[in-house]
């Protein structure tokens, strides 16, 4: 039997997974490790602590399974996005990564448009400059830091950093690439032109590889710390988005996945570059060769509803801790007393800021139509029905961009609730699946080491292998009906409060 090692490298921890070639999980391991906000709006992590969880969750896993070395037949990589890490000549890190959550670079987003044109960046790089991407990172550090920049020899991605400290390879993969703003993402390959307008050299980044690509092999070092065999291939992985929608089996046309996490993602394939010109979604190349994926994001899905468990549950908590479940299904079984569209009560998930569709840091969080009538049941499901009227603003911006839906994936936390996959059937009109998959990026990485290492012949026949729908929800149309009236109203509040947003910024 063959089996497949996926290493997440999160940002709350790393997840490392033994798949057998069924898909089937042989063992798993989580190291977590801080996060360091030295100011207001910075997010940073130390590289060291990547590395430290990587090869000890790839030990751990190994011991629990007790599959021999010999029988691993590949690794595949994945982690957070944009992170930006930078090495010196003698390979040695520089300063702590600024990750992707850092809203330092406002600036520096306002000088790349500058110097590239923002028609330009946007056919170049498919996105509009934004504070998350690792461009505007690289750009913080050569105006404020130059005594640091002037010494960075290497700029690496956090699961390319990873990647080196595995193999002494510096190489990275297309789907992460296409968040660093420096790849020309219709060709999948640096941006000679982006590079020299923002004054920065080829060499300091690493090779470009397709996703199944085979970069490196462990090398007797990490061999000794994990346990891994030497010459154990490591493939190229991918960003944590395309890797998870590897794991979701969406690398054909019309399946699109719905996944409720901390933010919001609605993910789809093409075969084809598909950009918006308004820069509302981003385009990325997908971990699938010859394929771009195109996501739109909202800020606070899942972290609406866990702001809301914190602060205004704590009875839930406490009875859930009594009958030993977790307190969102409490909170499930209150929402479901409660018809579609909450007693006329409307809520908008901007606590912080939106990308899509708005691009706006300023937007806040409203509950709209709020009157005594109304009990914690009614605010509880106005909260998940918002999260799913912002991920239906996704979905209209795919569609217009000529995606064909023909079915849909729910994933994530959210996608556990049977609730909250019902209200987005019936919000999308669209049957709601669930797969027999659960490990998402750790999965779609294994996935792709196996294509790598000649497990399986291309990804898409390694999804099918492996992955099955396990459910399926129709949209009730009496519902949907009702729902249509309710979204277009939840369109129109953020026209509406668009320059109070800005009024509100200049006060607090």
């Amino acid at each position: 039997m063959a089996y497949l090692l996926g290493v997440d490298i999160g940002t709350s921890g790393t997840k490392t997974v033994l798949f057998d070639e069924m898909g089937n999980i042989r063992a798993s391991d989580l190291q977590e490790y801080p996060l360091y906000q030295p100011k207001n709006g910075w997010a940073e992590q130390d590289p060291g602590d990547w590395w430290a969880a990587t090869y000890v969750s790839i030990k751990n896993v190994l011991a629990k399974s007790g599959v021999s070395p010999e029988d691993v037949k590949g690794v595949g990589l994945s982690g957070q996005m944009h992170g930006l890490v930078m090495l010196d000549k003698d390979n040695q890190v520089l300063r702590r990564s600024i990750i992707w959550c850092d809203q330092r670079s406002g600036a520096e987003c306002e000088q790349i448009t500058s110097l590239i044109g923002a028609k330009r960046l946007i056919e170049i790089t498919a996105n509009p400059a934004l504070t998350g991407f690792t461009a505007s990172k690289i750009m913080w550090v050569k105006n404020h830091e130059p005594e640091i920049f002037d010494k960075a020899a290497k700029i690496l991605l956090p699961k390319d950093y990873v990647r080196y400290r595995l193999t002494g390879e510096y190489a990275t993969e297309v789907s992460d690439a296409s968040g660093m703003q420096l790849l020309d993402v219709p060709n999948r390959c640096w941006s000679d032109e982006v590079l020299q307008k923002l004054g920065l050299n080829k060499s300091m980044l690493g090779k470009v590889y397709e996703s199944q690509e085979v970069t490196g092999t462990i090398h007797s070092k990490a061999a000794e710390l994990t346990g891994l065999k030497v010459g154990t291939p490591v493939v190229g992985g991918g960003g944590d988005q395309a890797a998870g929608a590897v794991g979701n089996g969406i690398v054909k046309p019309g399946v699109i996945s719905s996944t409720i996490g901390t933010s919001g993602v609605v993910f789809a394939y093409s075969d084809k570059v598909s950009i918006d010109p308004l820069g509302r979604v981003h385009t990325f190349c997908h971990a699938v060769p010859n394929t771009w994926h195109i996501m739109g994001v909202t800020q606070g899905a899942g972290l609406s509803l866990q702001w809301f468990r914190n602060n205004f549950c704590k009875d839930e908590i406490a009875t859930a801790e009594l009958m030993e479940v977790d307190p969102y299904y409490l909170m499930d079984k209150a929402a479901e007393k409660v018809e579609a569209g909450s007693n006329g009560l409307v809520y908008l998930p901007y606590l912080m800021g939106e990308r899509t569709p708005h691009l706006d840091p300023d937007c806040r969080g409203v509950f709209f139509g709020l009157s005594a009538k109304h009990t914690k049941k009614e605010v509880l499901r106005s909260v998940m029905e918002g999260v799913v009227y912002s991920l239906k603003d996704c979905m209209e911006i795919i569609k217009e961009l000529g995606v064909d839906v023909s079915e849909i994936r729910a994933s994530g936390g959210g996608g556990k609730s049977p609730l909250w996959r019902q209200m987005q059937a019936d919000v999308f009109n669209s049957e709601i699946c669930t797969i027999n998959a659960s490990e998402g990026p750790a999965f779609g990485v294994a996935i792709l080491a196996g294509v790598g290492s000649g497990v399986y012949k291309i990804v898409p026949e390694a999804c099918e292998a492996t992955i099955q729908v396990k459910t399926r929800q129709p949209a009730d149309q009496a519902v949907t009906t009702r729902y249509n009236e309710y979204y277009k109203l939840y369109k129109s509040l953020y026209r509406s409060l668009k320059q109070d947003y800005k009024t509100l910024a200049k006060l607090v």
